[in-house]
């Protein structure tokens, strides 16, 4: 059975001054149609370098990106990007912000009324349908990801990506964001991959977790498959054989790497 998304011995280096720096070396992955993977490990191991690969806002140097058996090399919409940064546009309300998407995407094959249901559909998705006239400067920091998170999901992208969306909120609005993602994942069996530092949140919404080695030169170091049921009730988690047995993995695998880093400086 072919993969619905292969990484198929990526390599990827950047060029500056003459000098040549190897961010990644020969990634190898395949993820399934509805899977949630989410990729760890120290900072500077390149997650976020793999991530653009996949959305195609960077090109391999060797390897390839294979979605549903074509090549990924440029940007599109079958794979929509939540950033820790929110980017929404400023000026536009929250509906125009999605708006701005659905048009885009959808601008030929929906009519006006379609495109507007849609964008509705997808803000309760959110629980931000009530927000739709504001500004971005009018609501909080979970709000704003939430609707970032609807724009994403009104492009109904094959593939969704999240780099570390939930980084720079409070514990509180971080963890009711968690529970939304993974309701909104249960409803829709999107595949879904994300970039992460926290291991609890690793293990709470993932079906893998892929943790990086190192830099520079980084590669899967290994892959954890999380054997946890769905719905998931982090309360009940807590004290969770699997749940704790994938922790201590993960934390484990994440210690060592620490340690050869510090035994080397």
């Amino acid at each position: 059975m072919t993969a619905y998304l292969k990484l198929d011995h990526i390599d990827k280096s950047f060029s500056r001054g003459g000098q040549v720096s190897e961010v990644l070396k020969d990634i190898k992955l395949t993820i399934n149609k509805g899977e949630f993977v989410s990729i760890i490990g120290h900072s500077g191991c390149g997650k976020s370098t793999l991530l653009n690969l996949i959305a195609g806002l960077t090109n391999v140097s060797a390897g390839a990106v294979l979605l549903e058996n074509k090549e990924v090399d440029s940007p599109g919409p079958e794979r929509a990007v939540v950033f820790q940064n929110h980017s929404l546009l400023p000026w536009l309300t929250v509906y125009e912000n999605i708006n701005l998407a659905v048009s885009k995407v959808f601008g030929r094959s929906k009519s006006r009324a379609e495109r507007h249901d849609w964008i509705m559909r997808n803000l309760d998705l959110v629980q931000m349908a009530h927000a739709r006239d504001k500004r971005p400067a009018e609501i909080s920091g979970g709000m704003k990801q939430r609707v970032g998170i609807a724009r994403a999901l009104a492009m109904e992208p094959k593939i969704l990506l999240l780099d570390e969306p939930f980084g720079a909120l409070d514990a509180l609005t971080r963890a009711h964001l968690q529970d939304a993602v993974m309701d909104i994942h249960s409803r829709l069996d999107s595949t879904t991959i994300m970039i992460t530092h926290d291991v609890d949140e690793a293990v709470l919404l993932s079906d893998r977790i892929v943790m990086m080695t190192n830099g520079p030169a980084a590669t899967i170091g290994e892959v954890l498959a999380v054997p946890l049921a769905r719905p998931r009730r982090r309360v009940e988690l807590s004290s969770d054989r699997t749940f704790l047995r994938c922790r201590e993995a993960v934390l484990k695998f994440l210690y060592e790497r620490h340690r050869f880093v510090a035994a080397a400086e």
